[in-house]
């Protein structure tokens, strides 16, 4: 059984790497391929694909989750969490 097996492969060179992070810095640094980060959490990616599905899968279940926890409250006053979404919704848009 091969616990260490290499499973991130470089598309440029075929070089594998059992840490995705390694694959990362390996791009970055040996092809001087541009890197796409997750306005998120700030995860690196090396395709733009890959960051939307990190995105999706991992972010937007989390408010989904906010949103279903919204629907079921018992009285209507704003939380504290809705206070500071209504205030940050448009926060680009004073920019």
């Amino acid at each position: 059984m091969d616990l260490f097996k290499k499973k991130f492969k470089c598309e440029q060179c075929n070089t594998k790497f059992t840490v995705y992070e390694d694959l990362i810095k390996h791009a970055r640094h040996e092809h001087n391929h541009d890197i796409v980060k997750c306005v998120t959490c700030g995860k690196e990616f090396i395709h733009e694909a890959d960051r939307l599905h990190h995105s999706r899968e991992e972010h937007q279940k989390k408010m989904e989750g906010r949103i279903h926890k919204s629907e079921h409250k018992h009285d209507n006053s704003p939380s504290t969490q809705d206070e500071v979404d209504e205030h940050t919704k448009n926060f680009g848009d004073k920019l």
